[in-house]
């Protein structure tokens, strides 16, 4: 094992003990110290990730991945508003539940506590920093993270940012670590440190999370990978369809929650299409359609046959796959058959759809009459997250305070004894 890694997982795990038994107000005051440094030390922040931007352009980095990996002024006020609302989120730490009083007068209930260290290995977005520190830090859990090297001296000063704010709050050392070695070896390591680290997220491309759960023997959550639809209905409101699609898309196409896949009703596929088309242009969105959408497209800007993968593929950029389906059931099957159970939206009138859509699709987050761009934390009152999961343990969505935490069984007698 890297000697770096054993070293700040035996600090992890001494710094976990201490975290875990601090009261809420110590935690918030922490958070609220890294929100104010994040702020202070702006010039600073931005000027290590204008180095890792200009090195990522020199090595070829694609738009979306520069996209990801940018700060600015705007994206750390934000990051800093979004430290602030997780230290006003209620504390999990303690909560009782499913308390019950036996008919002997024994009392039997859980009480939530912190799931110990948890590990992150993540790509090229620094803001991940913070965002994993900070719940982790109010959830009562030490975090050991890995970051990518294209965003190797943003982590850093943001690393450094965190460290000096628990430090000034009176934390001990260990509590929020950033693993400084970009050896890819190290990773496997990570994976397998279970003396150490409790839980892994990792948040990256499909590679990542395949090599994670082949290596790991320390519980995994995948997710992050989205390729997210929206099926446009029969009974569908005209007025909705065209500022939906276009947000889903366009507002922000680098991220896991945006459209990649557009399936429309065949009714409603002549009348919309080209609205929808000429929208996207503007915004210089490329269509890639199946047979039946592109005879009604042909001609328009930007517009293509679908290939073999686009209907699998998370675009991560202005590029949208476009497909007619005859009725619900289709659209139900291509999104079983395609989707990767992260965001999926249906848009319609109809009641009865709308149970069938929310029932049968197996997905993180399923929408009605909504854009998926809000699979988030923040916009899902979780102050921030760590991950959007994907799968059905322990946690699925958006991952906030209550999903870093487990439980154990407290039992409250008076002398009891078992007969």
């Amino acid at each position: 094992m890297f000697e770096e890694l054993k070293n700040k997982g035996e600090l992890g795990r001494s710094a976990a003990r201490r975290l875990g038994v601090l009261s809420t107000q110590s935690r918030n005051e922490v958070l609220h110290k890294i929100a104010d440094l994040i702020v202070e030390r702006e010039n600073r922040i931005i000027s290590a990730n204008l180095v890792d931007l200009n090195a990522g352009r020199d090595a070829g980095l694609s738009d979306a991945m520069l996209d990801r990996l940018m700060l600015n002024s705007m994206r750390l006020k934000s990051i800093a508003d979004d430290v602030r609302a997780v230290a006003a989120l209620p504390d999990p730490i303690g909560e009782s539940f499913e308390t019950r009083i036996f008919p002997n007068g024994l009392q039997v209930g859980k009480r939530r506590v912190p799931i110990g260290v948890i590990g992150v290995i993540y790509e090229s977005r620094p803001n991940v920093t913070v965002d994993i520190s900070v719940l982790c830090l109010k959830s009562g859990n030490a975090a050991i993270l890995r970051g990518g090297k294209e965003a190797v001296r943003s982590n850093q000063v943001l690393a450094n940012t965190i460290r000096d704010a628990c430090q000034s709050c009176g934390l001990p050392d260990g509590v929020v670590q950033l693993i400084e070695s970009q050896d890819r070896a190290l990773v496997k390591d990570m994976l397998r440190a279970d003396q150490y680290i409790d839980m892994i997220i990792p948040r990256g491309g499909s590679s990542l999370h395949a090599f994670a759960r082949e290596n790991a023997t320390i519980p995994v959550i995948t997710g992050g990978i989205g390729i997210c639809h929206i099926f446009v209905d029969e009974s569908a409101k005209t007025e909705d369809i065209v500022p939906i699609v276009h947000n889903a898309k366009v507002q922000r196409p680098t991220v896991c929650n945006a459209l990649d896949t557009l399936l429309i009703h065949k009714s409603r596929a002549a009348e919309m299409l080209p609205r929808i088309a000429d929208d996207l242009a503007e915004a210089g969105v490329e269509i890639r359609c199946e047979p039946r959408a592109y005879e009604i497209l042909q001609g328009h800007t930007a517009v293509q046959k679908a290939g073999d993968e686009d209907f699998d593929t998370e675009f991560l950029s202005l590029k949208l796959a476009v497909r007619v389906v005859d009725n619900l059931d289709q659209a139900l099957d291509h999104i079983h058959e395609h989707g990767t159970h992260h965001s999926d939206s249906i848009l319609t009138e109809d009641y009865s759809h709308v149970l069938r859509f929310v029932n049968e699709v197996d997905s993180a987050a399923v929408y009605v009459n909504a854009s998926t761009r809000f699979t988030d934390g923040a916009q899902f009152g979780l102050g921030a997250e760590v991950a959007v999961s994907t799968q059905r343990l322990h946690a699925r969505g958006p991952m906030g305070l209550k999903e870093l935490t487990t439980y154990k069984w407290v039992v409250m007698g008076q002398g009891h004894v078992r007969e």
